[in-house]
C-alpha cells in the first residue's frame, strides 16, 4: 500500500537543480525524510543522489520496488 502526506518543507539553501521550479520537490523529499522520487524530469533525474534521494524514472521505480512485492503475494 502506498500513502502519502502534507510535509510543509522550506526552501533549499541553494539551487540544486539546474531548473530551480524543481527544487521544491528536493525540498519536500528533504524535509519528509524520503528517499525515493519518481519522476521523467529530466533536469529533476539528474540531481540523482544528492542528499541521498534517488530520482527513478517511473519504470524503474515499479520495476524496484512494486513488480518485486506484487510478485511476491501468492495469487498474483
Amino acid at each position: 500500500m502506498l500513502r502519502g502526506h502534507v510535509v510543509n518543507a522550506p526552501a533549499l539553501a541553494r539551487q540544486v537543480c539546474s531548473d530551480p521550479d524543481d527544487d521544491k520537490f528536493l525540498a519536500c523529499a528533504l524535509a519528509s525524510g524520503t528517499k525515493i522520487i519518481a519522476s521523467g524530469d529530466k533536469a529533476l533525474r539528474a540531481t540523482f543522489g544528492h542528499a541521498g534521494i534517488e530520482v527513478l524514472s517511473p519504470r524503474e521505480f515499479v520495476d524496484r520496488h512494486l513488480k518485486t512485492k506484487s510478485q511476491s503475494r501468492p495469487g498474483r
